[in-house]
């Protein structure tokens, strides 16, 4: 019996095991987006393809891995990623070739930049704050 792809759950499964929040793919989609938007998005089983870009930019996943592997491929990608070689074929003629250290070096980079956004903004919230606040 063949699985159906779930591109909702997919999202889920690729934030997580790159230990990213809901609150911060949220943050890092956009004003319009925010944690209950994201957690409804990942109970879609078929995500709009502009939406689905945005995610795959956010994340450093190709589309590709939201919009073709079931549940139990998902899981398999992000494992064998870190595998002897760093080589894995999806058996979709798509075949990655990833560095696992690279990508870690580069996810966390990724990370920081994200706090550090976050950060100023907060910065820049408190500011208007206090001046709203001064007589």
């Amino acid at each position: 019996m063949e699985q159906k792809i779930h591109q909702g759950r997919n999202v889920k499964r690729f934030r997580e095991m790159l230990g990213i929040k809901q609150e911060a793919l949220a943050y890092d989609l956009g004003m319009d987006w925010n944690q209950k938007k994201v957690s409804m998005l990942e109970q879609k089983e078929v995500i709009d393809t502009n939406i689905l870009n945005q995610i795959s930019s956010s994340l450093k996943i190709p589309v590709e891995a939201f919009q073709n592997f079931d549940e139990e491929q998902a899981v398999n990608i992000i494992s064998n990623t870190f595998d002897n070689g760093a080589f894995v074929n999806t058996g979709h003629n798509a075949t990655l070739n990833i560095n696992p250290i690279d990508q870690l070096i580069k996810l966390h980079e990724e990370k920081i930049a994200l706090y550090e956004r976050m950060l100023k903004e907060k910065d820049e919230m408190m500011a208007r704050l206090e001046k709203l606040l001064t007589p």
